[in-house]
């Protein structure tokens, strides 16, 4: 299918061919009919991406700080590293959609396919969308006009939050599409409106909606109207639909308020405020946050869970609701907000035009009427791609995330494997990485690539959630297996691989098998392969008795609603990150966990969810000790990962895998590298050589066991 994408670090817009994407739970796969353009949103992204790196740079200055931060603990090479990795993964653009359902997911309820709907989906021949996105469109609703919704709703909740009366004076600073639209809606709230903007054609559609207005290119000074409109006091409230980078239209808008007057900010303006402006008069300012409660919710999008109307009752969804009855009232003139239309292959020069126009208001894209999406359609194949080695290992990936795109594809690469499939839910990742990286497929269809014969082995790059079915549904097909951690969430997930694993690696499906080992399974615990551990470990191998270790890990915190702190997507940090630690230790110490205790910190007596404060010490069977520090409470200019070992009268030191020393070593004393190097690539490698030579796992099962269950048990201490 056609989909359109933007390049971050050039500002290209491309319409490119991408896998229909997968239909998920609580969602709905949408056939497009039409979508818009955000005039006001997409404009600012191209322009963005337009920009040099210090014009981006300048635009972001949190996102430099940073990466300050990350080249002091992590090095140059990884944070140039990170950044191109970020810039160069395509964003979808869009998000005002309008088509008929194809398909309905698992748990939604209220559409039926063929449904007209519209959604915030991006421009692109067949999205994918939750539910509480999603909106029936009345019949008497074009899709031109349904096309507007969005962007409606957007206006409609900035509406909203001024709470307007009859008979108040509410001033709307930019009239762009989502300025015009409010105009309209204040109007049926019985309001008298002042519209204020540069363009006067936008001014005078503002007029023809029954509002008056301030002509800024003529110098008409908008206070000094304001205060003319309001009859004396002030105006009750402003809204702001204007993007600049200015910090003057809150200025003003303070200005032209009456006492406890009420602002509301909608588009981007600069928020360099004056005290005085706001203390004298009792001034209220808010931001109105897109459609409405339940945007950026998880609970809400993902997981569909609606807010009682009881309790509130504008959110996302019914604000859409209430947009489209007032289009199917005629309460809505939208046909004047066409500047114009393109067709999805055209779609180029509807960003060229935005990009040149200023005054550009409304860009339709058409879609085919006769295209006719079928499940094949799931899966694409890339064309000039070479075939690999005779014995290199064919190879797919499930999942193309940020981590799989930056490290893990690459490294695979590196190793030799023979790249087959690329899977992603929405499929562009898959489509970017699979042209990048020379796969032969992408694809959004995960049960074809398990039964590919043509695939040898899988590696699995999703959320922690689904690690331990795909392991197992892999194994099942008789796939060597390379799983990022965790392998399981939990002891009940475990013990299920631990039964397919040992059924497959038994059963006469494998007679036969070129690998007189069976089906590998291995977890990303990339760690003990970094080449300062592997130096550590040739050391302490020499070294007779129990050893001491040290680890003191700053992992940074993430936000409360981050997927890796929800118990059942990510299992908290412990289970999804520590465990490389448990994994370390095990390593280096040589003999088996034998048990542990834990300590956890939490914030507060109250805190809930997955603790992600420990400390926490294991004991091995041959005497050695090893503790665990795992804080998020740290600064992020102090290095990440610090290792301390002591052992016979001697110490040895990791400095975040850039540099380590020995002390009282008789022929070792530091070995430095010019980068970071956490051993990615080596135990992609390591994977790919054992399933070349017919060898077993790097790292043994009964390894993987202990450190899967020890780390389980320590994150269920809580």
């Amino acid at each position: 299918m056609k989909q359109i994408l933007q390049n971050l670090n050039t500002g290209e817009t491309e319409v490119a061919d991408v896998p229909i994407p997968a239909l998920r739970k609580g969602s709905l796969l949408i056939n497009t009919r039409r979508s818009l353009i955000s005039a006001g949103t997409e404009r600012m992204l191209v322009e963005f991406g337009k920009s040099g790196f210090i014009g981006k740079a300048r635009q972001q200055p949190e996102k430099v700080r940073e990466v300050v931060d990350k080249v002091r603990t992590d090095g140059l090479g990884p944070t140039i590293d990170a950044v191109r990795s970020k810039l160069d993964r395509p964003i979808p653009l869009g998000y005002c959609n309008v088509g008929h359902v194809l398909e309905v997911g698992k748990g939604v309820n209220g559409f039926r396919v063929r449904d007209r709907i519209v959604s915030n989906g991006p421009h692109a021949q067949v999205v994918s969308v939750p539910e509480k996105l999603c909106a029936r469109v009345p019949d008497s609703v074009s899709d031109d006009a349904a096309a507007f919704t969005v962007l409606g709703a957007i206006a409609l909740q900035g509406v909203r939050l001024i709470q307007p009366t009859l008979g108040e004076t509410v001033v709307v600073t930019g009239l762009g599409v989502i300025g015009l639209m409010a105009v309209q809606l204040l109007r049926a709230n019985g309001c008298r409106v002042l519209g204020i903007d540069l363009d006067d054609r936008k001014l005078l559609l503002a007029k023809q909606w029954g509002a008056e207005i301030v002509k800024l290119s003529q110098g008409q000074d908008p206070v000094q109207a304001a205060q003319q409109f309001s009859r004396g006091p002030g105006v009750d409230a402003v809204l702001l639909t204007a993007s600049t980078k200015s910090s003057e239209p809150v200025s003003q808008a303070a200005k032209m308020c009456r006492k406890r007057g009420r602002l509301v900010l909608v588009g981007v303006t600069g928020l360099e405020l004056s005290r005085a402006d706001f203390y004298e008069k009792e001034l209220t300012f808010q931001v109105s946050c897109s459609y409405g409660p339940g945007r950026y919710d998880p609970a809400y999008e993902d997981q569909g869970h609606d807010y009682p109307v009881g309790f509130v009752r504008w959110t996302a969804q019914r604000n859409f609701e209430a947009v489209l009855d007032m289009m199917a009232a005629g309460q809505l003139s939208l046909e004047p907000l066409v500047s114009a239309r393109f067709g999805i292959d055209a779609a180029r020069k509807g960003y060229k035009l935005l990009h040149e126009k200023k005054d550009a208001l409304g860009i339709l894209i058409d879609y085919p009427v006769d295209a006719d999406p079928s499940p094949t359609t799931r899966t694409l194949k890339l064309e000039g791609i070479k075939a690999g080695k005779h014995d290199a290992p064919a190879v797919s990936f499930v999942g193309a995330g940020n981590y799989a795109g930056r490290i893990l594809i690459p490294a695979f690469k590196h190793s030799g494997a023979d790249m087959i499939s690329v899977i992603s839910t929405g499929g562009v990742s898959a489509a970017h990485y699979g042209r990048k990286y020379g796969f032969k497929k992408v694809s959004t269809d995960i049960d074809g690539v398990l039964q590919d014969e043509g695939t040898s082995a899988v590696v699995i790059a999703t959320r922690h959630n689904t690690h331990a079915q795909l392991v197992c549904d892999a194994l099942r097909a008789g796939k060597h297996v390379f799983v990022e951690k965790p392998l399981a969430l939990n002891h009940g997930e475990f013990d299920e691989i631990q039964r397919v694993y040992d059924e497959v690696n038994r059963g006469p499906s494998h007679q036969n098998d070129t690998n007189k080992h069976g089906v590998l399974l291995m977890v990303g615990f990339n760690r003990r392969f970094a080449p300062q551990v592997v130096k550590i470990k040739s050391l302490l191998d020499g070294i007779a008795g129990p050893k001491s270790f040290v680890m003191t890990v700053n992992a940074g915190s993430l936000p409360a609603g981050h997927w890796t702190q929800d118990p059942e997507v990510g299992g908290g940090r412990i289970i999804g990150e520590a465990c490389h630690f448990v994994d370390l230790l095990r390593f280096l110490a040589g003999a088996k966990l034998a048990d542990f205790q834990v300590t956890y910190l939490r914030q507060t007596p109250d805190t809930t969810g997955p603790a992600d404060n420990a400390s926490f010490t294991l004991r091995f069977e041959d005497g050695s000790v090893g503790t665990v520090h795992y804080f998020t409470t740290g600064h992020k200019s102090f290095p990440k990962e610090r290792l301390e070992v002591f052992c016979g009268q001697r110490v040895l030191q990791l400095d975040n895998f850039r540099k380590l020393k020995g002390y009282g070593w008789p022929r070792f004393k530091t070995m430095h590298l010019w980068r970071q190097d956490k051993g990615q690539y080596a135990c992609a490698g390591a994977f790919i050589n054992a399933l070349r030579e017919g060898r077993d796992s790097p790292i043994p099962f009964g390894e993987l066991s202990e450190v899967s269950r020890v780390t389980i048990d320590i994150a269920n201490s809580q």
